[in-house]
């Protein structure tokens, strides 16, 4: 199945002026760009040579096969090694993404669209591949960052907005960086171990050996594009800070992560294996299977079976409504990939210890981003709003947040309060059991755009930590300032991927977070470190 791209992100990385600048200086923009040929950009891996491109001075490879395709009979499976190849491997172009229902608008009538800027192509089953920008293929052991992306454990892909390239951050910092794309929903997460015997036993947690998979690709192999095995940090937002926890507590990924940051997404515990084994089982009946057939399943073109999957999802859902329990597909508190309690036991030495970041906006869930009436809205009516999910305390909450934001106009302090930070203070008060240091942020910075109602959202702050904020001009508008602010988070990042320790850079001094005074430093403009700011 084929899905055509509304943006292309390769061409606006050719043709609109992706650098955002670099310490070491951009190449002469009077000479040649673009270099690709037979024996340009050649690397080797312990699956075959791959060939990519080099521009401005930054080697490219797209969709590096880091395990075989998964349809068919490895459906449901853990992650199998590709097939090696003996003839170079052209890796130029963009991945395949993972089987999704893509409900991105892509209209021209659209603001979603204009802003966000969706890339998707061709989408299936052969999904295991990763991207890989690197200085320079040589043996400098340079460190390496991981891109997990969001849109939950059901849609996105490694290249999905153009603010998620990662040559800008290469070059900048002279590190290398990696993205990876890894099956998601109901392939990722169909748990069929009690359904389908010993055989299925990981098929609850799929989408999640894939990432281990990748990791030990870029342990095997990082070597070859300039980086160090030995020094890597992964980093996700939304559904992909989620992945960053539990990749960060997984036995499987010790010695393959180093550091770990988590944006706008972050979790302490699986979901239910009762709800997920139960919800496998439901599958089978809806397709009126039994459990010596799931191979029927394996066997679906995957649109059908994802149809399937969902319909079977709503209606699972709907007859446990009440039982407080989120449903839909993702990770499992299975006991052999997660841990059966909540992340992060200090008391295992199995698991990771790492430092890490978290960061959160102050406006993820802006409800006035398309709808200007809005922003005439008085305190008393975000009161009336908030009814619906806090009852009579609506009025306590929202004279709260207006005391302790004395500045923010009403609509901006029902943003925040949508926005909460709970879960994120939760996350970093779980992870600080362990010995490893953890920092917490929260970026507050809103770009002149749409009369400024984009405010914070949720996504704005991942074009800034990879220096590409004037390649992600529909979030940022471009230009200094914000050039400016994202140098300042770039290097930060950097001196945490080196060290673990953001410190050391153009930010104010970084303290570590505890649960006891909540430090957090607040991006903006003027960056500043503050207690329990809110």
């Amino acid at each position: 199945m084929k899905r055509y791209i509304f943006f292309v992100f390769l061409a606006a990385a050719l043709f609109t002026g992706a650098c955002s600048g670099s310490r070491q200086g951009n190449t002469d923009p009077d000479k040649q760009q673009l270099f690709i040929g037979e024996d340009i950009a050649v690397a080797r891996t312990t699956y075959g040579k791959v060939k990519g491109y080099v521009l401005r001075d930054i080697y490219h490879f797209m969709g590096i096969p880091y395990g075989a395709n998964t349809s068919g009979k490895n459906r449901f499976m853990p992650p199998c090694p590709p097939e090696p190849w003996k003839d170079v491997l052209p890796c130029v172009y963009f991945p395949v993404s993972a089987p999704q229902i893509v409900r991105y608008p892509r209209d021209s009538e659209s603001y979603s669209a204009f802003v966000d800027r969706w890339n998707y192509d061709e989408i299936g089953e052969d999904c295991l591949r990763l991207n890989v920008w690197t200085p320079a293929l040589d043996a400098r052991k340079r460190p390496v960052i991981v891109w997990l992306h969001g849109g939950g454990f059901s849609s996105g892909n490694s290249i999905e907005q153009n603010g998620y390239g990662g040559e800008n951050l290469s070059r900048y910092g002279d590190v290398v960086f990696c993205s990876v794309n890894h099956r998601l929903n109901a392939f990722g997460f169909s748990d069929f171990s009690k359904v389908g015997g010993e055989a299925f036993k990981y098929s609850g947690n799929v989408g999640l050996l894939d990432i281990i998979a990748a990791l030990h690709w870029v342990h095997d192999n990082i070597e070859s594009f300039g980086g160090d095995p030995n020094n890597v940090t992964i980093i996700g937002q939304s559904g992909g800070g989620s992945k960053v926890s539990a990749i960060a507590t997984m036995p499987m990924a010790r010695g393959l992560i180093h550091k770990a940051v988590a944006l706008s997404g972050n979790s302490v515990k699986a979901g239910d294996p009762g709800y997920s084994a139960a919800l496998g089982a439901f599958i089978l009946e809806e397709a009126g299977l039994e459990p010596s057939e799931i191979g029927i399943l394996q066997e679906m073109p995957w649109e059908e079976y994802l149809d399937l999957a969902n319909r079977a999802a709503m209606k699972f859902s709907q007859q446990m409504e009440g039982q407080e329990i989120r449903g839909g597909f993702g990770p499992v508190a299975d006991g052999n990939v997660l841990p059966e309690d909540a992340y992060f036991n200090a008391n295992d030495p199995s698991i990771p210890d790492v430092p890490m970041i978290y960061c959160t906006t102050f406006h993820e869930w802006n409800p006035n981003r398309d709808q200007p009436r809005l922003e005439n809205f008085s305190l008393d009516d975000v009161s009336e709003q908030l009814q619906s999910r806090y009852g009579e305390n609506a009025h306590e909450i929202v004279a709260a947040y207006a005391g302790q934001f004395p500045d923010k106009k009403p609509i901006e302090i029902w943003a925040m309060i949508s926005s909460n930070r709970v879960n994120v203070v939760k996350a970093a008060n779980t992870k600080i059991q362990q010995r490893s240091p953890v920092y917490m942020a929260w970026f507050g910075w809103e770009p002149p755009l749409f009369d400024g109602r984009m405010r914070a959202f949720h996504c704005i702050d991942i074009c800034f930590w990879f220096y590409n904020t004037d390649l992600m001009v529909t979030h940022t508008g471009g230009g200094k300032i914000p050039r400016t602010l994202s140098g300042k988070m770039a290097d930060a990042l950097l001196q945490f991927m080196k060290t673990g320790n953001p410190n050391g850079g153009s930010l104010p001094k970084w303290p570590e977070y505890t649960p006891e005074n909540g430090e957090t430093m607040v991006f903006n403009v003027q960056s500043k470190v503050m207690n329990d700011p809110d």
